[in-house]
């Protein structure tokens, strides 16, 4: 498997699990605990998860000093992306939140084109704004759901927070760090800033199986297994590309709803679908169909040379 297919595999991966994560917050919420405990018992089980598969593994933990301020920085830009947006459920319809989030794949290719100076292509661009129509259509509101101003303003600062750690992971020294390792430093840096939170917002336990299963869930779908894929994305296709899949975050969320919760289908959530997987199919052909038509031109350009220099 080449470096590009496991790079578009990780990050279609991390979009999905990542997407589930209103299905596993909302009993949470519906049992009392508040955005701070969630996320402290999110991050606190992921971190000891990773911990013990790393040693079983025997994966390095050593971070060189000179990465150890940078690292700080990435993670609590990590961890507030997922605080705001945790919190916004609370202000927001999930569903409108989940749209909302979506602007991150433009931040990341806006600070890329901005201050790397990477050139985007036509079908990036293409490919984003496919992603954008059909994450439009994937939420269909009952006509009198409005915008929060505040649940707006902290999906938007969750996403921007978001799109600077991804850039940061594939732009900064941290491209060097192993992907478990810098996951792990990115959970355990982040519990801090939940511990913060706690201390003003106050501590709520878990209760109940149910409330276990969600939070053991949560540690291991939405963050081990979606930041460890999405940081191994990065680091083989780019910071725009793995923003560019995590359309099938949404997806994922209206799947859920269809299948679990019996919610339905509706043709525009159709078109949607077909207009995120069509993003996400073009983004991920491109390459391998310029390689052929260069293959193809540069074939003929060689037959025509060599047709011309036989008649002479």
């Amino acid at each position: 498997m080449s470096n590009k297919t496991k790079g578009y595999i990780c990050a279609a991966v991390a979009a999905c699990t990542y997407g589930i994560n209103p299905l596993l917050t909302l009993p949470l919420y519906a049992r009392g605990m508040n955005a701070d405990s969630v996320l402290f018992f999110r991050y606190g089980f992921a971190g000891l998860m990773l911990l013990g598969l790393m040693l079983v593994m025997h994966k390095p933990l050593r971070l060189p000093r000179r990465q150890i301020p940078m690292m700080i920085v990435a993670a609590i830009l990590m961890a507030l992306s997922s605080l705001l947006l945790f919190e916004a459920y609370n202000y927001m319809d999930v569903g409108i939140a989940s749209t909302l989030l979506f602007v991150y794949p433009v931040m990341v290719a806006i600070i890329n084109t901005i201050f790397y100076r990477e050139r985007l292509s036509a079908v990036t661009i293409s490919a984003i704004a496919m992603a954008t129509a059909g994450i439009m259509l994937l939420y269909e509101g009952d006509g009198t759901a409005t915008l929060n101003i505040t649940g707006t303003a902290l999906v938007l600062l969750a996403a921007l927070s978001y799109s600077i750690y991804m850039v940061a992971v594939n732009r900064t020294s941290l491209c060097k760090v192993e992907s478990m390792a810098l996951t792990f430093y990115s959970v355990g840096i982040g519990i801090v800033v939940f511990i913060a939170g706690m201390a003003w917002n106050g501590f709520t336990p878990v209760t109940g199986a149910l409330g276990w299963t969600c939070v053991l869930s949560l540690a291991l779908f939405p963050t081990i297994i979606s930041l460890v894929t999405m940081v191994i994305a990065i680091h083989n296709i780019g910071s725009t590309p793995t923003a560019i899949l995590g359309a099938l975050e949404p997806v994922t969320a209206l799947v859920i709803g269809v299948c679990v919760f019996g919610e339905r289908l509706s043709f525009g959530a159709c078109v949607g679908i077909v207009l995120v997987v069509g993003s996400v199919t073009m983004l991920i052909a491109a390459r391998p169909a310029a390689r052929l038509v260069k293959q193809f031109i540069h074939s003929h350009h060689f037959h025509l040379l060599h047709h011309n220099h036989t008649a002479g």
